[in-house]
């Protein structure tokens, strides 16, 4: 065969078709790049749907995260991605991220920082811009509710202490936690942060609904005020 000679999906063996390895043998074994070669159906004349998807993924460093930032344009400049196929994948990928985002709502009590990182990650994790949000919790600290507060900018205008403390009112609220994300991926506090932190936490102590933490999430990391000692 010669060196860079195509060798059509259609013509492997049973067992190395994505669709039938799926079938045959569940779908923890496929790669990545064939998870979204089942995705995209088929590739071009000259490659396959698994080569072509490897050449995707290798792009972005094999970062399925990094993946799922790319726009529709930015996947359609790949030779053999059209419209449709590109759409399947930003679907496919938005799933999963809101997959992850209903996962952690069902946490269990929250009992560390990490573990309301692991909730708001998805959430705003990897947005490109600004985003806060508060965490409602019940006197045995399960998240009651989340809300966004706030989006697009971090400034003591823009919180409204009366709807954080009677939305925790209403909901019988004893606790919440802070949180926003830094897209820049900074993880070091504004004097902003600390100044609605301070606001904040000052108003629910006069209403017995203690503030518990404020945390700074990038993608892949987060900031605690408390484990950090500013609390």
């Amino acid at each position: 065969m010669a060196e860079n000679s195509f060798f059509p999906i259609t013509n492997w063996s049973e067992n190395d078709k994505p669709r039938e390895k799926l079938m045959l043998k569940g779908k923890s074994v496929l790669s990545d790049a064939e998870l979204i070669a089942i995705l995209i159906g088929s590739g071009s004349r000259n490659e396959s749907a698994v080569d072509l998807s490897k050449r995707i993924l290798a792009s972005v460093e094999n970062n399925l995260n990094a993946l799922g930032k790319l726009s529709l344009s930015q996947l359609m400049q790949f030779k053999g991605i059209g419209e449709a196929k590109a759409i399947s994948i930003i679907a496919a990928l938005e799933l999963g991220r809101r997959r992850r985002a209903e996962d952690a709502v069902e946490l269990k009590k929250v009992t560390s920082s990490k573990i309301i990182f692991e909730i708001m990650q998805p959430i705003i994790g990897e947005l490109p811009h600004e985003e806060f949000w508060i965490i409602y919790l019940n006197n045995s600290n399960k998240v009651i509710s989340k809300s966004q507060l706030s989006k697009g900018g971090i400034t003591g205008t823009l919180v409204d202490v009366r709807i954080v403390f009677k939305t925790a009112l209403e909901m019988g609220a004893t606790g919440l936690i802070l949180c926003h994300n830094h897209p820049s991926g900074t993880l070091i506090p504004s004097d902003a942060d600390k100044q609605i932190t301070r606001k904040l936490k000052l108003a629910g102590d006069s209403l017995e609904i203690k503030v518990l933490d404020h945390l700074i999430v990038t993608e892949k990391n987060y900031f605690s005020f408390v484990d950090e000692g500013i609390f």
